[in-house]
């Protein structure tokens, strides 16, 4: 237990100028560039999943408790309230303040697993998905389940006490988590693994310490207030404190340490968490059960728990219609006529086969006599249950991206006991009906009462916001007259925080209070969540949404892009390349130029100039935004008539550019380092950013020619060698350098495999490097010349195109859009395979016996993630090595064809963190499958990145006499 270094002073001053706070909170951090006021940063990083939206006077990322603890001292000397923010997935508005925003997720993403797995340490920066991923090979996994798992970080797990869908209050926050490590306003690091934790809490914070104390026996104290705790707690019930602390534990740290789960950073900063994990059950079988009405449904849930279903979630009839308009919807909902039907989606899971067999057949008795009126199946087939899970899961996407422009999507829910179920769940359709909300869904944890509700608003009207009081007054009615808790997973935020007082009453409420002045006396952390007094705070402070483009309007801010974005840590997140375009329509219609111009003028780099375009954000959106090609098109409105001409130009004289580059990279090694280096400064410096890279010491050298035209009788595919590896040559190993193109065609002799080499196939090219810089006239030159060339040289499409860099082989499959409406149905018959996939199908099997390696570092690209061929990856590196790490922090490189020559800071932000986890061994080997990328994690480790074909060729070649 510590204190931090930095003193404080009463808050009771006049809030300092920006310059002023920037230089106090600097103090507070080793590196004051973790420091920023600017106004786009601030902007950026103001918006989160909530309808609410603050913009913080400061944003620092925070490295240590002990830098928390600072910051918290010194935003109390200068009266200026804090908000801690990680992942900002918090639907409620718990992650938003218009103080000093401290960010607790950039640098805070270790884990460390305990007891083979049993136990694990996290901090808060971490996913759910990523942690549960380092678990996964322990067989075991967190308890919480939230549906937002992809997004959602520790911190906010902690925080909002997250359950999910099959933990119930068994598994939840609460009950899984072991000790806490955190930090309160005054400073105090508290670690409740201590085994004197509870006496250092005493001797530091006497205080509070005794005030636990005091509210411990007040709460124990009171028939009417433990019954009501009781009632409460034994549903999900993430609204107000936990207050079930005071009954289920005894020592004011302990006490304390459970009151942290849940509070939604109001009463500290949780800094670390041991959790005890659950067993990962792989074994399951999944079944939709369609039931006349709401009532028939929840009446069925009985026998279904006691049948041993784990999971069972709830669709009333809106979303089941809902679910019959997607593209394939399920079987069971073919054909239906939906009126007031409801659904139930099963589930039974066990940890071997024979396990769920027995559960599947003790369950069938029970199923028989359910009143279905489609049969009661279960699946076991991967297929069928990932489509079923795809019907629940993409609600929230058909709901959200359907909504009219200019609206905001609203997830809410609520939880009520098991008898009154149905009546909640009815009653809130009535509401939706008697409101107006005619697009409204409900499904939710049927098994825990737990009900969640989606509808859409528009809060720009004054008559709309009317609406949704009179709508939010009449929910709290009903829930409450129900005995329910009107949060149970969401948190309470400022979305609930003024009806508190009515659901717990005024003795309970007053025990809220009091805690939160005994751990914050100042009102420092996050003031208006959880609690407010004031009964219309839930209607103040909501987001204006423009139209700013159809591409991105559908976006509801949910922030399940920003793991996956490679610039998330360097300049800005998908999220908030959308947020801002929003920012800056709204700054334009109410006429600030100041601001438009702020905002507009950051944007060029820090928004369009540094998207590595690598479009994985769409593999992560719900509502399948793909932001990367947005960007794209920015980069191409930027671009003038000549641009675009001399861009042009090049495509048309495409084999003498590559020559012309490879001669310059050849010339420039010639040139002594510091010569060239300074040349491409000045050059730079001119304005030439974009064109001209940061010259450094492992500057690739030009690459080997491409492969000569072969065209043999029997051919079955045709290689389309990537023009990557000619511009540049392959990294340098033991002095083999072979290239990927050689490789292939290598392996391919070897296997007997005959494969055709087009003609021409200097002047051909993927068409990337037009298309990312948003260069669209030459992008269209270059595909309609590759397909012509493709066309004649697959026989029509009989054959299919192997390439052997994946991104190209993924700009292949991109080249419809720029062609012309006569081409497509050409282009449609033509087959792209990436060579690691060609190879994993075609060549393992004839391949000679491989000679092993050791171990093998792995790097999966964004282009394999996007093709599907990361499972082919791994079949080709398991072929080689027994031991292959792809690292849990494995991301996108952000590369990105010359991103990383241009941009190396982007690259080098990108990598940092799986640079790291591959630093912690030697390996025999490191792979991926695309130049680019080699080259950018070679930079990033030091360690000789290669194309796995490359060490697939050496691997099988025959071996050499005395070696």
């Amino acid at each position: 237990m510590s204190h931090p270094t930095v003193s404080a002073t009463p808050a009771s001053v006049t809030p300092p100028t920006d310059q002023r706070l920037a230089e106090l909170l600097a103090s507070c951090v080793d590196d004051p560039a973790r420091v920023t006021t600017a106004l786009p940063r601030r902007i950026a990083a103001a918006h989160d999943a909530s309808p609410y939206l603050f913009t913080p006077r400061a944003v620092v990322r925070a490295a240590s408790a002990g830098e928390v603890g600072a910051l918290m001292a010194g935003a109390r000397a200068a009266g200026v309230p804090v908000t801690l923010r990680s992942g900002g997935t918090s639907l409620a508005g718990q992650a938003g303040g218009d103080g000093i925003q401290i960010d607790v997720r950039t640098h805070w993403r270790n884990a460390e697993i305990l007891d083979d797995g049993h136990r694990v340490r996290l901090q808060p920066g971490l996913t759910v998905r990523q942690a549960n991923a380092r678990l996964a090979r322990y067989g075991r996994r967190l308890g919480p389940d939230p549906a937002s798992e992809s997004a959602c970080t520790i911190g906010g797990l902690v925080a909002n006490n997250s359950s999910g869908m099959n933990c119930g209050t068994r598994d939840n926050a609460y009950r899984t988590i072991e000790s806490l490590r955190f930090v309160l306003p005054s400073g105090t690091v508290v670690d409740t693994a201590d085994a004197d934790a509870d006496e250092a809490l005493r001797a530091r914070e006497p205080e509070l310490h005794a005030g636990l104390m005091r509210l411990r026996e007040r709460v124990r104290g009171s028939a009417a207030s433990r019954a009501t705790v009781e009632r409460l707690f034994a549903m999900k019930n993430t609204m107000g404190y936990g207050l079930n602390s005071f009954l289920d534990h005894s020592t004011p740290a302990d006490v304390l340490a459970r009151l942290m789960i849940g509070s939604e950073g109001t009463l500290g900063f949780v800094a670390e968490a041991v959790f005890r994990t659950v067993p990962l059950l792989p074994h399951t079988a999944t079944g939709l059960l369609v039931l006349p009405g709401f009532a028939e449904a929840t009446d069925c849930l009985p026998a279904l728990l006691a049948a041993g279903a784990r999971t069972v979630e709830l669709l009333d009839a809106a979303s089941l219609r809902v679910a019959q308009r997607s593209a394939d919807p399920v079987e069971a909902l073919r054909g239906l006529t939906v009126t007031g039907h409801a659904a139930l989606l099963v589930e039974f899971a066990e940890d071997d086969a024979e396990a769920l067999e027995h559960a599947v057949a003790a369950a069938h008795p029970a199923l028989r006599l359910l009143p279905t009126v489609t049969p009661a199946v279960l699946t076991r087939d991967a297929g069928e249950r990932n489509r079923l899970w795809r019907l629940r899961k993409g609600l929230y996407t058909a709901v959200a991206g359907a909504r009219r422009p200019g609206t905001t999507a609203l997830l809410e829910d609520v939880a009520v006991p098991m008898e009154r179920l149905t009546a909640t769940g009815e009653g809130l359709i009535d509401l939706f009906a008697r409101h107006g909300y005619d697009d409204a869904v409900i499904f939710g944890h049927a098994r825990d009462g737990n009900l969640h509700f989606m509808l859409t608003q528009d809060f720009d009207s004054g008559g709309e916001l009317d609406r949704y009081a009179r709508f939010t007054d009449d929910m709290v009615d009903l829930v409450l007259g129900a005995g329910g808790t009107l949060k149970a997973e969401h948190g309470t935020g400022r979305a609930m925080a003024p009806f508190v007082r009515r659901q717990y009453g005024d003795e309970l409420y007053e025990v809220m209070r009091e805690l939160k002045r005994l751990c914050d006396p100042h009102q420092l952390l996050s003031p208006g969540v959880l609690l407010d007094d004031d009964p219309q705070a839930h209607l103040g402070h909501l987001k204006s949404v423009p139209e700013v483009d159809p591409a991105v309007d559908a976006c509801v801010e949910c922030g399940y892009c920003e793991p996956v974005c490679p610039t998330a840590d360097a300049t800005t997140t998908p999220r908030q390349r959308i947020a801002l375009l929003r920012e800056i329509a709204l700054a334009e219609a109410a006429g600030d130029d100041d601001r438009r111009r702020a905002l507009e003028d950051d944007y060029g780099y820090a928004a369009v100039g540094s998207c590595a375009v690598d479009s994985l954000c769409v593999t992560a959106c719900p509502v399948h935004i793909d932001t990367g090609e947005v960007m794209k098109r920015l980069r191409a409105d930027r671009h003038g008539k000549a641009a675009q001409g001399v861009a042009d130009r090049v495509a048309r004289h495409w084999e003498g550019t590559v020559t012309g580059v490879r001669t310059a990279l050849k010339a420039a090694h010639a040139v002594p380092l510091p010569v060239t280096r300074a040349a491409a400064r000045a050059v730079r410096g001119l304005g030439a950013r974009e064109l001209v890279p940061v010259w450094t010491r492992d500057m690739p050298r030009s690459g080997p020619d491409r492969p000569a035209p072969r065209h043999p009788a029997e051919a079955e595919a045709v290689f389309f060698a990537a023009c990557i590896g000619s511009l540049f040559a392959p990294e340098e190993d033991a002095g083999r350098t072979v290239g990927s193109a050689s490789a292939f065609l290598r392996l391919c002799e070897r296997a007997g495999v005959p494969v055709a080499v087009p003609d021409g196939l200097g002047g051909l090219c993927c068409g990337t490097p037009w298309q990312s810089k948003g260069y669209t006239q030459g992008h269209r030159t270059m595909a309609v010349r590759t397909l012509d060339a493709m066309w004649t040289a697959t026989d029509h499409g009989r054959l299919p195109v192997v390439c052997d860099a994946s991104s190209c082989t993924h700009g292949l499959e991109r080249l419809a859009d720029s062609l012309p409406e006569e081409d497509r149905a050409r282009y449609a018959a033509l087959r792209f395979v990436d060579s690691v996939a060609f190879t994993a199908e075609r060549l393992l099997p004839a391949l000679p016996a491989v000679r092993p390696l050791g171990s093998m570092a792995l790097h999966p690209t964004c282009s394999t993630t996007h093709l599907g061929a990361d499972d082919a990856l791994r079949t080709v590196a398991a072929a080689l090595s027994p031991d292959v790490t792809v690292p849990d922090s494995w991301g996108c490189c952000a590369f990105a064809g010359d991103r990383g020559l241009l941009h190396p800071e982007i690259t080098a932000v990108a990598t940092a963190r799986q640079a790291a986890e591959i630093n912690t061994r030697t390996y025999d080997a490191y792979a991926s499958c695309n130049r680019t990328c080699e080259i950018g994690m070679t930079r990033a480790t030091g360690r000789p990145y290669r194309h796995i074909l490359e060490l697939l060729d050496e691997a099988t070649a025959p071996a050499v006499a005395g070696m």
